[in-house]
């Protein structure tokens, strides 16, 4: 397994470009590793296989068509993007049991951080309860080729949240969201290593 962090932004062309080239690798050559790759990107709004124009409400923002699964989101500074590129010919062949390692990962990483979280199994993604609102605060967005997975998913840490006005994000109108200083005002630095850890054991049960 290789672990990759970026520390500068990384342009959406450009990081799909290189994870897209290392699934290819992963589906025609058994010795190339899998990769954990945590980055950000500069402020980029991208719309999944079943986004809608209808989900764009400010018509003046430029949308990247992705192939990942998923709607629209927002990516940029302050929010935390992990590329899997993962081989379920070594694990189970089932798209839904990846994702569930995934929020799990997700989940026990944002407990070590005293934040309560939990999946919808209606709606893809990792949620934040409070008093008044339910809010998503972790995105998650997959394709398989050849049972290789990739693309991967975001939690938003101190991200400007006014970007998500811009648009409905991933579809879903009765649902707000959030990020981590918003829950919690504490030091996140750290929470790609613990993320990193809880990844690398969840993929191996």
């Amino acid at each position: 397994m290789e672990i990759k962090r970026s520390i500068k932004p990384v342009k959406y062309y450009k990081a799909i470009s290189y994870l897209e080239k290392r699934v290819n690798q992963l589906i025609h050559n058994n010795t190339k590793k899998e990769l954990i790759w945590f980055l950000q990107h500069p402020p980029t709004f991208t719309g999944g296989s079943s986004y809608k124009n209808s989900d764009i409400l400010d018509k003046s923002i430029k949308i990247i068509k992705s192939s990942r699964g998923g709607k629209i989101t927002w990516h940029g500074p302050g929010q935390l993007v992990c590329y899997l590129a993962i081989d379920l010919n070594k694990r189970k062949k089932d798209i839904r049991y990846f994702i569930k390692i995934i929020e799990k990962s997700i989940i026990k990483t944002l407990k070590e951080f005293n934040i309560d979280a939990a999946a919808d199994r209606k709606n893809v993604g990792i949620w934040h309860k409070s008093k008044n609102n339910i809010n998503k605060v972790a995105a998650i967005g997959i394709r398989i080729k050849r049972w290789i997975a990739y693309h991967g998913f975001s939690i938003n840490i101190s991200n400007d949240l006014n970007q998500y006005k811009k648009i409905i994000p991933c579809g879903i109108k009765n649902k707000g969201v959030t990020n981590l200083i918003c829950i919690r005002n504490q030091n996140y630095k750290k929470i790609s290593i613990t993320l990193e850890k809880n990844l690398i054991k969840y993929l191996k049960i």
